[in-house]
C-alpha cells in the first residue's frame, strides 16, 4: 500500500489524460479511496460517457459539470455501487438526462470495515451491460469487462478506440482491493485477475483511486502473485495450529496502521474461504484448521 502522495491534489480539475478522457477527483479522501474517487468523463464533442460519477457532494458535481460543460452526456456508467463510486449518478442523470447504464444494482448489508464506501441503496440502473456489451457514442465504444470478485456486480469497462481500460476498484496501483465476503469473493477475483491478465490489447489501466497503470500486464501478473503469498503465509501459520483470521493480521500485516486492521482480516477471511471450498482448511466454530 503506498503512501498518500504530497498535497496539493488535483480535487475538482479536469485533468486531460488522452484526447477522448478527462479525470476529475472527488473531495473524499480516506485510508481507503487514497485521495479521493476519480470519475472519468469519456468522448471529444457530440457526447460522453461519465464513468464512476462518485459521490453525491455538490462540489464534486459542480466540478463534474465544469468537465463535460455543454456536451452532450450520451450515458452515467458505474463500474460497482460502492457508495464512493455511484451515489452522484441519480442527481447527474437529474441534470443531464442521460440514462444510467452499467452494473446491475446490489443492495446488502456491509458488515465489513469499509463504512466509507459501502454498498449504495440509491442505484437504479437504465440499462445492465453483461459481459461482453458495449455503449457507443461519437467517436467512443466502452465495452463491459465483467470483474467479480471485489464485490459481485463489478465491471471494468474498455475504451476500444485507445486500449484504455477503466479497472473500478479491482486494479489500483497504489493498493490491492479490499475482499469482504460475503458478497466479496477471492475465487472470483483472482480469475478475474487472470482474466485481465489475458486481455493483451489493453495499454493502460484508469482505475477509480489513484495514478494511471501504464504497465497493466506486469502490475497484475504481480497481484496474482501476491495473493498466492499470502495464501502461503496462511498455510503455514495454520500448520502451527488454529487460527482465529484476527489472528493472522499482526503475523501477515507488520507495520499497518491500525485502522486497516479489520479490511486487513476481512481478506483473510476471503483467502480462508477459498481455502476451505478448495478442501484445503476446515474450521471449529470461529477457529481455522489446516486439512
Amino acid at each position: 500500500m503506498a503512501g498518500l502522495p504530497p498535497k496539493p491534489w488535483p480535487t475538482g480539475d479536469a485533468i486531460q489524460l488522452e484526447p477522448l478522457v478527462r479525470r476529475v477527483l472527488a473531495p473524499n479522501p480516506s485510508p481507503y479511496t487514497y485521495t479521493g474517487t476519480q470519475s472519468y468523463v469519456v468522448g471529444l464533442g457530440g457526447g460522453c460517457a461519465v464513468i464512476d460519477p462518485g459521490p453525491d457532494e455538490r462540489e464534486h458535481l459542480l466540478a463534474l459539470d465544469a468537465a463535460i460543460g455543454d456536451e452532450h452526456v450520451a450515458a452515467i456508467m458505474c463500474t460497482h455501487t460502492h457508495r464512493d463510486h455511484s451515489p452522484a449518478a441519480k442527481s447527474l442523470a437529474k441534470r443531464t438526462g442521460a440514462p444510467i447504464v452499467g452494473c446491475a444494482p446490489l443492495v446488502l448489508n456491509d458488515s465489513g470495515p469499509r463504512a466509507d464506501a459501502s454498498f449504495d441503496r440509491t442505484y437504479e440502473p437504465d440499462r445492465v451491460l453483461e459481459d461482453g456489451e458495449a455503449m457507443t457514442g461519437p467517436g467512443w465504444t466502452l465495452r463491459a469487462v465483467a470483474t467479480p470478485g471485489h464485490v459481485s456486480n463489478h465491471l471494468c469497462f474498455a475504451l476500444e478506440e485507445s486500449g484504455a481500460l477503466f479497472t473500478g476498484d479491482h486494479v489500483m496501483g497504489w493498493s490491492t482491493s479490499v475482499v469482504v465476503p460475503p458478497d466479496g469473493d477471492m475465487a472470483k477475483y483472482m480469475a478475474s485477475l487472470e482474466k485481465l491478465y489475458a486481455r493483451e490489447q489493453d495499454r493502460i489501466y484508469y482505475p477509480a483511486h489513484g495514478e494511471a497503470i501504464e504497465k497493466p500486464r506486469q502490475l497484475v501478473r504481480g497481484m496474482i502473485g501476491h495473493r498466492r503469498q499470502r495464501e502461503n503465509q496462511i498455510m503455514r501459520h495454520l500448520r502451527e495450529g488454529p487460527h482465529k483470521a484476527a489472528d493472522f493480521v499482526p503475523k501477515m500485516y507488520k507495520g499497518l496502521d491500525e485502522k486497516l486492521h479489520g479490511a486487513a482480516k476481512m481478506s483473510v477471511t476471503a483467502h480462508l474461504i477459498d481455502l476451505e471450498q478448495r478442501g484445503l482448511v476446515s474450521r471449529d466454530g470461529d477457529e481455522w484448521i489446516a486439512v
